[in-house]
């Protein structure tokens, strides 16, 4: 195994976040920058894709450590979601609602054949819960995953600045929106920024997670 695919994923973004950590602009955020660069750089180089995928497996790995590390921010706000536990019920109802049924509705107003607004209908869950969705609704899970980390990607690049400018100032209502509609790439961003706001975001983006798998089937049956 190669260490080149390792190298690139950890230079590229480490010299994008100093560039957004001096700027402090959406348009350096680094997940974005990286994603775009690493792409463009296999591409024109022809560094098969397999191979950069076995190299960087490492960084994959790290994932689930990631995922299971955001227990220790709810842990610690353990007290305060305790006490806005109805508030957070009702948002990740309501929200994971609304998050299907624009997807679902704004792709029909465009013309999207059946699949397509299946496989859209999910995008706001984390992609191994979304995956599983689409392929029990008739979706495609392929374009799911695209779509999902397309939506993770916008809420990491755009979530605290289109909250700032509708003045959501509340650290719970902030976390609240963001792990619900933009899951793990979201929550990796408020995170950073506040630390109960990251730990709702990523309870949001778990327990939205779960009450998608259970009502988007039954759901997609009422649209039809």
């Amino acid at each position: 195994m190669n260490p080149y695919g390792l190298a690139l994923t950890l230079t590229v973004f480490y010299l994008f976040s100093e560039l957004h950590a001096r700027k402090r602009a959406f348009y350096t955020n680094p997940v974005l920058l990286s994603i775009a660069t690493i792409t463009a750089i296999i591409s024109l180089s022809g560094f098969p894709y397999d191979s950069y995928m076995e190299s960087a497996v490492f960084l994959k790995f790290l994932l689930g450590p990631a995922v299971v590390s955001l227990a220790v921010p709810v842990y610690k706000g353990r007290g305060t979601i305790k006490a806005y536990a109805r508030e957070i019920a009702l948002g990740i109802a309501a929200g994971g609602t609304a998050a299907v049924l624009s997807a679902y509705y704004i792709a029909r107003l465009l013309g999207g054949s059946e699949e397509v607004l299946l496989s859209m209908a999910p995008k706001s869950v984390t992609t191994a819960i979304a995956i599983g969705i689409s392929e029990k609704i008739g979706g495609i899970p392929a374009l799911t995953a695209v779509l999902v980390i397309l939506t993770g990607l916008l809420g990491n690049a755009f979530a605290p600045e289109l909250l700032n400018l509708f003045r959501v100032r509340d650290r719970i209502a902030r976390g609240l929106a963001t792990g619900v509609s933009s899951h793990g790439l979201g929550t990796a961003r408020i995170i950073l920024e506040d630390e109960l706001a990251g730990a709702v975001s990523g309870l949001a983006m778990a327990l939205n997670g779960v009450f998608t798998a259970l009502i988007l089937p039954y759901l997609i049956e009422l649209l039809k």
